[in-house]
């Protein structure tokens, strides 16, 4: 009995100087919350967001109690497949101590799926033993997992030397980084190719719910006649793709020839002269060609015009008469020169290069009749008078 009574002794006294050590040591360990003591605040219980929106609360953690409490997070989904995170201090967080009288502020960050449906959409999140704080989110409209490829601008017009730029948006609305391929289902003969960021690419790159701006630069065949074509063009993968259809419409062709009514390509002149040569310019084109203008190179010292030197417009398969007028240079010596002359509009322009004889003038041929005349009258002269000596 007396054994016994010394055990309980001892034991009372070991567990009496462990707690009188670990108070010492101030050793004070946090309660858990009690129930009714943890309060959640947040002044946004129900929100409006669209799919793929990411959605962030700021959550104050109040201690009513009095003392410290370490309290236990956690978010309920409520059987909704979405993604969450509840953060403090910019990290990871899923207990929180709290001391008493006052409050932490946490973060939860909520993702809304792109794949879901319109409605609303509740939660709850527990702190400790403490009442829920309920969450609703109305998702505003019904969301996908697919891709959209837009252009502002999908048709064109222009001739069939033209260069087409169209401006186009891919939007990826998945969950997940996607890398797209970019084609397009042109006819033979057309170059088509895009540009993103500056450079030619053939793939872009587009992060979760994220839009890349892309160039399509479109060349039509040399030989295109005019007409309505479809361009289609698809970015797309193995898990998505989108497409947009591009509109070029061809106007019509431009093409000229510039000549003479017989194609002759060769005159002459005489130095310090002037020779009028009739041009036909002709639309050999299927649009119509407008301010066409008319130009020259000539050599240096030569002059040359054209009536009229511009002409307003001319029709497909039409000719315009035009006369140009060329000046030698009076100093310009007997040989061959080349005069090139231009027929040029906003569109297309020809050239034709004629080759002029110069010849030397008549006067001069005179003067020299004239002196060799002199020449053999002085000589005959000097004959008739000193020969007999």
């Amino acid at each position: 009995m007396q054994a016994a009574c010394r055990i309980k002794s001892i034991g009372f006294i070991a567990v009496l100087t462990l707690g009188v050590l670990l108070f010492a040591a101030g050793f004070v360990p946090a309660r858990a919350a009690a129930a009714g003591t943890v309060e959640l605040y947040t002044p946004y219980l129900e929100l409006s967001a669209p799919p793929g929106e990411s959605i962030s609360y700021s959550v104050d953690v109040i201690n009513r109690g009095s003392s410290t409490a370490s309290v236990d997070l956690s978010f309920d989904t409520k059987g909704n497949n979405w993604t969450y995170e509840l953060t403090a201090g910019g990290r990871a967080v899923n207990r929180l101590a709290v001391k008493s009288g006052e409050s932490q502020t946490m973060n939860l960050q909520l993702e809304v799926p792109l794949e879901i449906d319109k409605g609303a959409y509740s939660f709850q999140l527990v702190a400790g033993g403490s009442e829920p704080l309920p969450l609703t989110v109305h998702v505003t409209e019904k969301g996908t997992f697919r891709t959209e490829l837009t252009t502002d601008q999908a048709n064109m017009s222009g001739h069939a030397e033209s260069s087409f730029s169209f401006s186009a948006k891919l939007r990826n609305r998945t969950s997940e980084k996607q890398n797209y391929s970019l084609q397009s289902a042109a006819q033979p003969g057309w170059n088509v190719t895009f540009n993103s960021g500056g450079k030619d690419v053939t793939s872009v790159e587009v992060e979760p719910n994220a839009e890349q701006s892309i160039t399509i630069n479109i060349k039509p065949p040399a030989n295109i006649t005019a007409g309505t074509y479809s361009i289609p063009v698809t970015a797309s993968n193995n898990s998505t793709s989108a497409e947009t259809k591009l509109e070029v419409v061809i106007t019509g062709t431009y093409d000229m020839k510039l000549s003479t009514p017989n194609d002759l390509l060769s005159t002459d002149v005489t130095a310090g002269s002037e020779r009028k040569i009739d041009l036909v310019v002709a639309n050999t084109g299927s649009a119509q060609l407008k301010n066409v203008s008319l130009s020259a190179s000539s050599p240096s010292g030569w002059e040359v015009s054209f009536e009229p030197s511009t002409v307003e417009a001319i029709e497909p398969g039409a000719e315009a008469r035009v006369q140009a007028t060329i000046k030698a240079d009076k100093k310009a010596l007997a040989g061959d020169y080349v005069v090139q002359m231009t027929a040029s509009s906003p569109e297309k322009k020809a050239d034709a290069q004629f080759r002029i004889a110069v010849k030397s003038s008549a006067l001069w041929g005179w003067v020299g009749i004239l002196i060799i005349a002199a020449v053999a009258a002085g000589i005959a002269h000097l004959f008739r008078k000193y020969g007999r000596r």
